[in-house]
């Protein structure tokens, strides 16, 4: 989170009675994490704020010569419960939750002893670092389930008029800083700021604690609704433009580590992305090669070098500033084989020794380690459209030799079936609609994202005729079904004689017999990739 406080102006509170200032005299401290607590207690207490506190916060404080009252001294009323019930108590919440000009109010705090709360510094029990650990029991996730810490957030952000709250120990220093401009006192504009910051802060809280037990109950159907609470983990230069700002969200860091470069781009993310995501779908050594989110050369070998090579012999063009992904730790001839044309991206599991060394040369060049298995994820997939979001299940479909029907005649050889699986990996990942050539071990020309499949397969060809391949017995692959024997008619004419392709039109026989005239082999799917 920035440590600077920026009001917008659009938001700001206009009351005109509102008090700009508020003195903090007593404060209310309970944090889980207890980074910086103490040397913020300290600065504080130069400010003459009585401090109380509760459990594990109390007895930090208190071990570090902060005079400090616990709550329980202040309710009058034990912690219960294995500290379950601390805070939740009228004393405490009557401090928070006080309208202090309001005189009925004053009235009651006066007639049952209760002090005004200025300052409440709160953050929760630490629920998602606890369920990221693996097979983590449900006993163990519940107990992390705060209350207390809530309540006291929500309490305080809702009379920010009167109390401020501070739930990241990142902005200690910019609530000392204003303190000290103030003679103590703080804003009406960053008590407002940091209110809204805490609502936040529950907001994602609670978000994670419902995706979690959502996650326990097998649903066949998506849920009835959907709350997203991502952190900013990055601010970017600009978008996909530099007219548009732009910023990450979540927990891209956890699955790519930057070891070198340049700052990612927004574009840079979704190439990482693209590239990452075919690649998983490779066991053997393999290479990726992606520019403006399409492959523009895959290949796999026993030797990673030479994958490179047949990827990249695809479309040199295309891979000019491209995205290179490899599902294998990257060796120094591989590297030095990358190194030769400019690459934006690298990205790796592993780097062997002096790989790093050669590759960081170049100052500008990022290079990734990929971190998470990508098989392994399982988020949704959401679009933005205007007014709501279409939520998906992710495409991780793997295709089975089994799930395969041969529909024409001829009988794909062993070598053409090869080829037609490795060409149905890439297709999934080709924006539709999606044409791709190949052998069984590398693509020959990639025809994307036209309106037209007849189109995808021309320009798919033209590609590989620029590159220099011969089609003649090659096999094609379409991501979905062809509506007409034309698409397959131009693959045919190409050199084409295997067809991968989903089947499902209500004139597959025309184009099945089209394929028999042609003595081309055609398996069908029955499963489409559409990639909008």
């Amino acid at each position: 989170m920035d440590n600077v406080i920026i009001l917008d102006p659009f938001s700001k509170p206009t009351s005109s009675d509102l008090n700009p200032l508020l003195k903090i005299r007593r404060a209310l401290i309970s944090v889980s994490d207890k980074k910086g607590i103490v040397e913020f207690a300290k600065a504080l207490k130069e400010f003459g704020v009585e401090i109380i506190s509760t459990g594990g916060t109390f007895t930090a404080l208190k071990n570090a010569g902060i005079d400090v009252n616990s709550v329980s001294d202040v309710t009058g009323f034990p912690e219960i419960l294995d500290g379950r019930v601390k805070t939740l108590h009228p004393i405490i919440h009557g401090g928070i939750l006080a309208v202090l000009d309001n005189p009925s109010h004053l009235e009651q705090l006066q007639k049952h002893n209760i002090e005004p709360i200025d300052l409440v510094v709160v953050n929760l029990y630490p629920f998602e670092q606890t369920i990221a650990v693996e097979n983590v029991k449900l006993d163990e996730a519940i107990e992390q389930i705060d209350i207390g810490g809530p309540a006291m957030v929500r309490s305080s952000s809702k009379n920010f008029k009167h109390t401020a709250v501070v739930v990241n120990p990142n902005l200690y220093g910019v609530v000392l800083e204003e303190m000290r401009e103030n003679d103590g006192a703080l804003t009406m504009q960053t008590r407002f700021q940091l209110a809204c910051r805490a609502f936040q802060h529950t907001a994602h809280y609670d978000s994670v604690i419902a995706s979690y037990l959502a996650g326990l109950t097998p649903q066949n159907t998506l849920p009835d609704s959907i709350t997203l609470s991502l952190m900013k983990e990055q601010l970017m230069r600009y978008g996909e433009n530099p007219h548009q700002s732009a910023a990450l969200y979540g927990k891209f860091g956890e699955h790519f580590q930057k070891l070198h470069g340049k700052e990612l781009s927004y574009n840079n993310i979704l190439d990482i992305n693209a590239a990452a995501l075919l690649c998983a779908e490779f066991d053997e050594p393999t290479v990726v090669i992606v520019k403006h989110n399409n492959p523009c050369g895959v290949a796999s070998d026993a030797v990673l070098v030479e994958a490179y090579k047949k990827a990249l012999a695809t479309d040199t063009k295309s891979a000019f500033g491209g995205i290179v992904c490899v599902n294998r730790p990257l060796d120094r001839r591989t590297a030095e084989a990358i190194n030769e044309i400019f690459t934006e991206v690298v990205i790796a599991p592993e780097y062997e020794r002096g790989v790093l060394e050669l590759l960081t040369k170049k100052k500008d060049r990022r290079l990734m380690k990929q971190i998470f298995n990508l098989r392994k994820m399982r988020e949704l997939d959401i679009r933005t459209v205007v007014g709501g979001m279409l939520v998906q299940e992710p495409d991780q479909h793997r295709i089975h030799p089994s799930e395969l029907k041969v529909v024409t005649k001829r009988q794909p050889t062993d070598e053409e079936m090869q080829a037609l699986l490795f060409a149905w990996r890439i297709a999934k990942h080709v924006k539709s609609n999606a044409i791709v050539y190949t052998l069984g071990d590398r693509t020959l020309g990639i025809g994307a994202g036209q309106m037209s499949r007849v189109d995808s397969s021309k320009i798919a060809a033209m590609k590989a005729t620029d590159a220099g391949f011969d089609l003649h017995g090659c096999a094609v692959s379409s991501d979905a079904y062809f509506p007409f024997a034309d698409g397959l008619l131009e693959a045919v004419k190409v050199g084409a004689t295997a067809v991968i392709q989903p089947g499902g039109s209500v004139r597959d026989e025309e184009v099945i017999k089209a394929a028999d005239e042609h003595g081309v082999a055609m398996v069908f799917t029955g499963i489409r990739h559409f990639r909008h």
